[in-house]
């Protein structure tokens, strides 16, 4: 079983320190210790490594050609353990790649328009984005960030709510023209009523009938993996759709969609949250400050 030595980059660092300051005597002053103390650090390293690093024949400080082996090496590797004390401490700028996964509603219409006012804040961060409404396992898939809509199940996950997006079903004109405007949720019967196909989806459209709760299964002629598709679906005359109301605001704005049945679907509405592991200290820095970027400049209601 390999020996755990905790004293090993304190020995390098005095070693190093003694180089630098051309005597055990200076670097004993810098580390406030004692100059025999050093003295007996540095042959402690020199018993472990089996290799003379200083010749203590001579007044002035000489190194071995094994000393000056070691000695180029520590330098490299105290930088690179200052380096990587840096990148984790709290108070670092954050820098690192993000693996995000999101639904493609929400990375179409909220994410991708403002992630290059994050990178001009955050230039040393860089983005793996995935763009799929299927769930992902954040620990196999190694993903730091996931949006995800609808109820929370019950896991070790960390979230933060973005907000409550409202839900609308949605058809254009071309489409009531041919198919006739519905005007109860029964009417849905002869209708292209579009779905996903993903298994997060839920088992219907809920409505509000006097007082009571109904609900309409998709069951259109085409079935699609993603929200924006059934988005596009509806703009392309296919049928109707149940959408986001970020997705649909401009399109029931320029009269591209129409809103469908809204006084049956009132309180149709889901959760929208940021998952991700970790919390506190334990999360980076790149994560945290994405984190609060996504709360303030992607609400979702």
């Amino acid at each position: 079983m390999a020996r755990l030595d905790i004293n090993r980059s304190g020995e390098m660092e005095v070693f190093v320190r003694v180089v630098d300051l051309g005597g055990f005597s200076a670097a004993a002053r810098d580390f406030a210790m004692t100059p025999s103390a050093v003295s007996k650090l540095v042959t402690r390293l020199e018993n472990r490594l089996n290799a003379r690093l200083v010749n203590r024949s001579t007044r002035k400080l000489q190194l071995t050609p094994e000393g000056c082996r070691y000695y180029e090496h520590g330098v490299r590797v105290l930088a690179d353990l200052d380096e990587a004390e840096r990148t984790v401490a709290a108070g670092d700028s954050p820098s690192g790649r993000i693996r995000v996964s999101t639904n493609v509603p929400f990375g179409r219409h909220l994410l991708l328009p403002v992630l290059p006012d994050f990178l001009a804040q955050f230039p040393d961060v860089s983005f793996d984005l995935v763009l799929t409404d299927h769930v992902v396992d954040l620990m196999e898939d190694r993903t730091d960030v996931a949006i995800r809509a609808g109820p929370l199940k019950s896991s070790a996950l960390m979230a933060r709510k973005l907000g409550t997006v409202k839900l609308h079903i949605a058809a254009a004109p071309a489409y009531l023209a041919r198919k006739g405007m519905p005007s109860h949720p029964d009417d849905l019967a002869v209708h292209d009523v579009l779905g996903p196909n993903y298994v997060r989806a839920s088992g219907g459209w809920p409505f509000s009938v006097d007082g009571a709760d109904l609900t309409v299964k998709p069951a259109g002629s085409i079935q699609v993996s993603d929200g924006e598709a059934l988005r596009e679906l509806a703009l392309a005359g296919a049928g109707l759709a149940r959408l986001a109301g970020f997705q649909v605001r401009d399109d029931f704005s320029r009269g591209a969609l129409v809103p469908v049945l809204e006084s049956y679907t009132s309180s149709d509405s889901e959760e929208v949250h940021a998952i991700f592991l970790g919390q506190g200290g334990h999360m980076p820095a790149r994560v945290r400050v994405f984190l609060d970027f996504l709360a303030e400049r992607c609400r979702v209601g």
